[in-house]
């Protein structure tokens, strides 16, 4: 017996870890950090938890399916106003508004899922858009149920679990809405990895050869979008009940656009690169915006411009090669 072979058994074998164990620990860590940089912008926080759930069902089916769309903050605004609807009409329980979000979402989803697609490449985006363009003037124009332009205010959810208030300093909307990203993640990641989210991987990468082996393309990615339209509205909802109010904004164009670069910035194709992506885009807004009110959209192009540049898979495919260069660096010399 050789010393390498003793060294060997000397060491303990690894303990697999589950993929969504490990993601439930690396989330609790960023949650931490994130309360320890922001104790006094808790709000800040959960926006953000919010708009990473848009940038997450917007990924599944750009990135996943290859679905093109710029209308996605459609499903998210509606789902939003929902939930303020039933609000004011006196049902209050968090946990029953983020279920009617979701099912509203999941509504959405379909339909419009069910018409976007229909068509592919260019005919695809611009429906899309129109899509998203007709909810938002539906939105200006339906005031009795959305507010107008004054937007839908006086929404004030109860207690969760009937114990936990949601306080002015945001620290209950703050545990909820990591909880609820921790959950909707953990899922996300079963989805993704189960057949059925290999199948619309294999159709974004070739629909012919997947038509080919007998699949059905079309009710697939409706039922995508679907999905989709669930995580969207969970994220609608958060903003409505942690906000108080839902405005224009939540359905307008711009929010659709902001989504997809953020998905771009981090990585499409991947759950943690739509998460990194736009946590790292609003933190870099957050900053920038307050160091420079008047300049800040110049700040945010260029980093953007520079991330195209240099890692135009997104900084999560940069930061796992950069790892492996790192790694095999020191493995070469030890």
């Amino acid at each position: 017996m050789t010393d390498r072979t003793l060294a060997e058994d000397a060491i303990p074998a690894r303990i697999a870890i589950p993929v969504e164990l490990r993601a439930v620990a690396i989330m609790l860590t960023l949650a931490a950090f994130g309360y320890v940089l922001f104790p006094d912008d808790l709000a800040f926080l959960t926006r953000l938890i919010s708009i990473a759930l848009l940038v997450l069902s917007l990924d599944l089916v750009t990135g996943y399916s290859g679905v093109a769309t710029l209308g996605h903050s459609a499903i998210f605004g509606v789902s939003a106003y929902a939930v303020g609807n039933l609000c004011l009409a006196g049902q209050s329980d968090p946990l029953l508004l983020l279920v009617a979000g979701a099912l509203a979402g999941a509504l959405m989803g379909l339909a419009s899922g069910a018409l976007i697609t229909r068509f592919k490449g260019l005919p695809q985006l611009v429906l899309s858009i129109a899509v998203g363009q007709l909810v938002a003037a539906l939105a200006n124009k339906l005031s009795g149920l959305t507010g107008g332009s004054d937007g839908l205010s006086g929404i004030s959810p109860g207690r969760v679990f009937g114990i936990y208030a949601f306080d002015i300093y945001g620290r209950t909307g703050y545990v909820f809405s990591v909880a609820v990203l921790i959950v909707v993640f953990v899922v996300l990641l079963r989805i993704v990895r189960s057949p059925f989210g290999l199948l619309c991987r294999a159709i974004k990468d070739d629909s012919l050869r997947a038509r080919m082996i007998g699949a059905r393309v079309y009710p697939r990615l409706v039922l995508m979008y679907g999905v989709s339209g669930v995580v969207a509205g969970i994220g609608g909802s958060l903003a409505a009940i942690n906000t108080g109010v839902v405005g224009l904004d939540s359905v307008s164009f711009e929010r659709s656009a902001e989504a997809l670069v953020m998905l771009v910035l981090g990585g499409a194709g991947s759950l943690w690169g739509a998460l990194i992506g736009s946590i790292v885009f609003q933190v870099f807004e957050h900053y920038v915006s307050a160091a420079n009110p008047f300049h800040w959209m110049t700040m945010v192009g260029a980093l953007l411009i520079a991330v195209v540049l240099f890692a135009p898979k997104g900084l999560l495919p940069l930061a796992i090669s950069l790892t492996g260069r790192v790694a095999s660096a020191l493995r070469s010399r030890a």
